[in-house]
């Protein structure tokens, strides 16, 4: 029996880790990684600091069978690692499209784990895009150094919403054809 709750999302394995379909007791790590607000800066949607059950209300949506977005723990236990280092989604867009998201816990940071995250995610393809898309706030040369490194392109630049920043903030947009 599976400890996963969502059966027609895929395991994809890549060499230090699992990315794994999200579970009920991924909730602690994931309110303790996203109270900080480090992470929740480099996010448009975690709120810092975080109320009272919006953990539980994330990991619900992402088990949930109708859902627009397709949810993955990055989890290190079959290298003897963490349960949860981070979290790396798909959210659906329209055109055979999707918008990739991620975020690493700090612990786990400057240790390429977001470039095989995304590598693994981008190779396994799961929902059989023909392109990816992702959008990085411009105070986060980290997370665009990923994206050229995973072999996504430049598009350009604009803005979106940060819940944790009650502000636009400038970004750069990336894609990828598969």
């Amino acid at each position: 029996m599976s400890l996963d709750n969502v059966s027609d999302q895929p395991v994809i394995e890549a060499n230090r880790f699992v990315l794994r379909p999200l579970r009920d007791s991924d909730s602690g790590l994931i309110a303790q990684y996203t109270g900080d607000e480090r992470v929740a800066r480099m996010t448009t949607s975690i709120p810092h600091p975080m109320p009272p059950g919006a953990v539980e209300a994330f990991v619900g949506r992402a088990v949930a069978a109708e859902r627009d977005e397709d949810i993955w723990a990055i989890d290190g236990t079959p290298g003897g690692g963490a349960e949860l280092k981070g979290i790396i989604s798909l959210k659906r867009l329209d055109r055979n499209q999707s918008e990739v998201g991620f975020w690493i816990a700090p612990l786990f940071w400057n240790t390429g784990l977001a470039s095989e995250a995304l590598a693994a995610l981008v190779a396994a393809n799961p929902l059989d895009n023909a392109t990816m898309f992702a959008v990085v706030f411009q105070d986060n040369p980290a997370s665009a150094r990923v994206m050229t490194h995973c072999g996504f392109d430049y598009l350009g630049d604009a803005e979106s919403f940060s819940v944790s920043r009650n502000a636009n903030v400038p970004t750069w947009t990336y894609s990828r054809k598969l």
